[in-house]
Order: C-alpha cells, then structure tokens, then sequence
C-alpha cells in the first residue's frame, strides 16, 4: 500500500473518532467509510511484469485511445503512436516504467481539470512528460492530471535508471496516462482494452 493512504485514513478515523465521541456515532459513519476508501484506493498489488522487448502499461485502465502517426506532443514533430488510459477512482493509481532505462527528461505542465477520458485531456490538462532512454528506443509517457485528481506524484528524478515494471510515482483519484511509442513498436491492445499496470503489454518491439 502506498503510505499515503495510511496517512489519508488515520485523519478520516481520528475525525471520526472524535464525531463518535462529542456528537453521535451517526455522524461518525461517513468519515469512517472514507477512511476504508483511501486504504482501497491507495493498494499496490504486486504484478508479474513480463519480459522480452516489450513495453508495459504504466497504469491500471481501460484505452480509451490509440492515436498513430501523430506528433511526439514534444515539438520535435517526430512520428509516434499515442496510447491514452483512463484511470477511474476505483483503478489501482500507481504508475510504472513502461521500459527499462534512464530517465532522459522529465517536463512538467500546468493546464486544466478537465474530464480526463475526453481526448482535450491530453493536451489541455496538467500533466508531467517524462522520456526514458532505453535500448536503442525512447518511450515517454505522460501522467495527467484529471477532473478530480489535482496532484501528480513523480518518485524518480533526471538520470535515474528504472526497470521496467518499476514503481514511479501515481496520480491521486481519477486520472489519465498517455504513452508514445515511435514507429520500432508494433501496438498489441485495441481501444476498449482493459489494462493492468506493470503486467499488460501495450507493444513490442519490432525485430531489427
């Protein structure tokens, strides 16, 4: 479990606690309820990530959008596949390299709340870009904020070296992550997939 959400339930519980005991049990019970909610949606199962050259899914979700040949979003103009997932409240919020190698940029935006399983979220909302080098490939993807999530956690700094699969941060309740793959990967989910962080393969590598 993500130590946040212990924090997050101790508070709801002490306010709890303290409605119980000046006012009525009654009045105590919502406060309860939301301590449980954080401690269920602050989880963080372990998974089986896969090898080969393959890259994973940052997140739990559905996609909710493969884009091709469109632009890296980085101003390089450079063609690429973009993957968006939607993460709703009750998804497992915790991201993970989508490939092994070194963080080579990481490039934070301000920008709106917007619903984030609408396309305009992935342009529009606050998000942080992070680009990582690795054999011979650079995947980046993006962690968006959404309509209710209004904070983006980054564990990882610039020069850092992950593995796949590795925990890297997440984005606290409802949120949107976008992954963009260059034309050496060959896409292997469809819009309307269900995904798992760290275990589902979104491409694989393409041979030579």
């Amino acid at each position: 479990m993500v130590k946040d959400g212990i924090y997050y339930a101790l508070a709801f519980s002490a306010g709890g606690a303290l409605l119980w005991y000046l006012i009525h049990p009654a009045y105590a019970a919502p406060l309860f309820l939301v301590a449980v909610f954080c401690l269920y949606f602050f989880r963080d199962p372990e998974r089986a990530i896969p090898d080969g050259p393959v890259a994973v899914s940052p997140a739990d979700g559905k996609v909710v959008g493969i884009i091709e040949n469109g632009s890296g979003g980085d101003g390089s103009g450079a063609e690429c596949t973009r993957i968006s997932i939607f993460l709703n409240i009750f998804d497992v919020h915790v991201n993970r390299a989508p490939v092994a190698g070194r963080i080579a940029n990481v490039e934070y935006t301000k920008g709106q709340f917007l619903v984030a399983s609408r396309e305009v979220a992935s342009s529009q909302n606050e998000r942080n870009t992070v680009t990582i080098s690795g054999d011979a490939t650079s995947v980046r993807f993006a962690q968006i904020a959404g309509l209710i999530a209004r904070r983006i956690v980054f564990y990882k700094k610039l020069g850092d070296t992950v593995a796949k699969g590795e925990r890297v941060g997440l984005i606290k309740f409802g949120s949107r992550v976008d992954v963009f793959l260059g034309p050496e990967w060959e896409i292997k989910v469809q819009p309307g997939e269900r995904v798992s962080g760290g275990s589902s393969i979104l491409a694989q590598r393409r041979p030579g």
